[in-house]
């Protein structure tokens, strides 16, 4: 509960500037003790750059910053911490192979008499913060056997061992279902009841109405206005934001479906540790309709996106597309058959940055008439088309020679949707098209999706994002650990049934990780535990925890015994290498006497016990670093032995 005048933390007249942006101009900003504060704005705003500044990584050219009364100068991120501010990034800052222990003490560490980690003392602080703050969270798991909602819980165990009192939350829901996001606003409540303030970084209107105590709105680098979510609703924010009105609920008529556009059976795709990441997946898409593809990302959609458009081949099944297999297809041929591909990853996969604005639109194109003749590019006709396309896609850059790495990312996605649909197309593929942009882009993007299917173009969209999944698509498929669980009619289904299927819970079982136990095995109904968490006793919670990660582990003691198969193969390798050339010292030897030969007695004789002293040695060395390798290795396997049998411990 927020307490009105006990300011924790206050900014004043912050500003910032970068060559040719005025990132933050003369922004002010308070939060309260126990209260939720959420900063809402569109790409390019100043959000994140004013965050970067209170959490030290950037510093201001101009203004103050206070933390309890006292004016504070913060210049990296360790100045922050021991002033009582934390920052939970979007990306996680965690290492995989390291236990939830030894991820929170990273940088803390606290020793024993003896000089060793006192990982025990640091386990027990962390079951103590997560009794404390309702997280439960087991500190001896490994991080990479973690589902996403409970890695991020460790990252605010993270701060919460650091004693920070000012949470910074950026973008905390853009990983999670919606069971997983509504945990986190009961951890989020939980915090500010014990005096915790928040300040919570999102452009999920839904979610800031829902959440927030306070709501600060940002445009071009100034606080456009303060208000709360009593005063405000979707639509208000969403004009605060971008400066106009905004359409946030998509029109679309009815489907008109047609004929099987794209059609996969069967397919499976490993990625580069040939570790199946689509498994058996199978589905079609006609044209004028939109197949959605929920799930939390990292379930295979990338693989699946890939393998459709020719950049990773499968390992089985069939595409087919257009009554055509183009199962190892690559994606030239794939885009020559009308496939358009809007990939999740703009800079990486969609835009050659340093390029122009007019070259990045005709990637796809450059190599036909009119654009080049005999591999020579037209250059004025590329301008021209450049041009049109700026105008038709409202994309805002200074002129068609500006490199694109300098737009915003709203108008880097408006390059590539200009250049995958301003011909002819098929098939659209769009692969989390609206992620990190703003409520005025994405508004843009919907709209060309729907005008997309309506032409008659099948369309496959893949989200992360529920609320976009269920507004755009007609049909909407599940995916979960690599399978399509469930494939669904939008208009029949709802946010909370699509949901538990993201987090792979069938009728009558529980989510992989979750705090939540199959319905009726706690009491009460699947949807009652989901709406009423707060009413459930801590018994409960721990009990339905248990039953989560004994499935986890049963997950992990197959992918850890395969890695030390893959370390015993590679100690093979280095196993012959290391058993040769102990014999460093003759080498030098050789090398020694054969030099004094060579410059006082037999040149010919003196040369070759030299030459024969460099091949010891050089010999020496390499069975050296082989068994430094070799040494290596082993202590690996013997730690994911240890690990190994601590977790079929735990499992029995």
């Amino acid at each position: 509960m927020a307490i009105e005048n006990d300011v924790v933390l206050e900014v004043r007249n912050i500003t910032k500037r970068f060559p040719g942006v005025l990132a933050n101009d003369r922004v002010d900003l308070k939060l309260n003790r126990g209260e939720i504060h959420a900063i809402l704005g569109e790409n390019g705003a100043g959000k994140t750059t004013l965050m970067n500044i209170l959490y030290g990584l950037y510093q201001p050219d101009e203004g103050e910053i206070f933390i309890q009364g006292e004016k504070v100068a913060i210049h990296s991120p360790n100045d922050a911490i021991n002033a009582g501010v934390g920052m939970v990034h979007q990306h996680f800052m965690l290492v995989p192979v390291f236990t939830v222990t030894e991820n929170v003490m990273l940088g803390k560490e606290v020793l024993t008499s003896i000089g060793t980690l006192h990982k025990t003392k640091v386990a027990e602080e962390i079951r103590t913060i997560s009794q404390q703050f309702q997280l439960s969270v087991d500190p001896e798991a490994l991080i990479e056997d973690l589902p996403v909602g409970v890695q991020q819980r460790v990252e605010i165990i993270k701060l919460l061992y650091r004693q920070a009192s000012i949470l910074i939350l950026d973008e905390p829901t853009a990983v999670l279902t919606p069971q997983e996001a509504d945990e986190l606003f009961m951890i989020m409540h939980s915090l500010t009841e014990r005096g915790k303030s928040i300040i919570f970084i999102t452009h999920k209107l839904k979610e800031v109405l829902k959440i927030a105590d306070q709501i600060t709105v940002i445009r071009q680098g100034k606080v456009v206005g303060t208000t709360t979510p009593d005063q405000a609703d979707e639509s208000h924010l969403a004009s605060m934001m971008v400066g106009r009105d905004v359409l946030l609920n998509v029109n679309k008529g009815n489907a008109q479906p047609g004929d099987v556009v794209l059609q996969v059976n069967d397919l499976r795709v490993s990625d580069g540790r040939q570790h199946t990441q689509v498994d058996g997946v199978s589905f079609d898409v006609h044209a004028g309709e939109i197949l959605g593809i929920a799930g939390v990302q990292g379930n295979g959609q990338t693989e699946l996106v890939e393998a459709l458009t020719g950049l990773r081949q499968p390992v089985a099944g069939k595409i087919i597309l257009l009554g055509e297999d183009v199962t190892k297809a690559d994606p030239r041929q794939i885009t020559e058959k009308g496939t358009a591909h809007i990939p999740e990853d703009r800079q990486k996969d969609g835009l050659v940055l340093p390029y122009s604005v007019a070259d990045n639109l005709v990637l796809n194109t450059y190599y036909r008439s009119p654009y080049s003749t005999r591999a020579l590019l037209h250059h004025d006709i590329i301008l021209q088309n450049a041009e049109k396309e700026i105008l038709d896609f409202d994309i805002r850059t200074p002129s068609a020679r500006t490199q694109a790495g300098s737009l915003s990312g709203g108008n880097q996605q408006k390059v590539i949707v200009a250049r995958e649909l301003s011909r002819p197309v098929k098939l659209l593929v769009a692969s989390q098209p609206t992620r990190g942009l703003d409520v005025g882009s994405i508004e843009y993007i919907h709209k060309r999706l729907i005008e997309s299917r309506d032409a008659g173009a099948a369309v496959l969209l893949v989200s992360s994002e529920l609320d976009e999944i269920m507004q755009l698509s007609d049909r909407i498929a599940v995916m979960f650990r690599g399978k399509i669980v469930d494939i669904l009619d939008a208009k029949s289904t709802n946010r909370n049934e699509i949901g538990l299927l993201m987090a792979g819970v069938a009728e009558g079982s529980s989510p992989p990780g979750s705090l939540v136990a199959p319905s009726g095995a706690l009491g009460g109904s699947m949807s009652d535990m989901y709406m009423t968490k707060k009413d459930i006793e801590k018994a409960k919670f721990e009990a339905a925890f248990k039953e989560a990660y004994a499935e986890k582990l049963s997950d992990s003691i197959p992918r850890l015994e395969m890695q030390i198969d893959e370390l015993q193969d590679k100690r093979k390798v280095y196993l012959p290498k290391s058993e040769k050339g102990n014999s460093g010292g003759c080498g030098t030897a050789l090398l020694v006497v054969g030099g004094l030969i060579l410059l006082f007695a037999e040149p010919i004789t003196g040369g070759l016990m030299v030459i024969i002293g460099l091949f010891v040695l050089a010999s020496f060395s390499g069975g050296k670093a082989a068994r430094e390798n070799l040494a290596l290795i082993d202590a690996e396997i013997k730690r994911r032995r240890e690990k190994l049998v601590e977790l079929k411990e735990k499992q029995t």
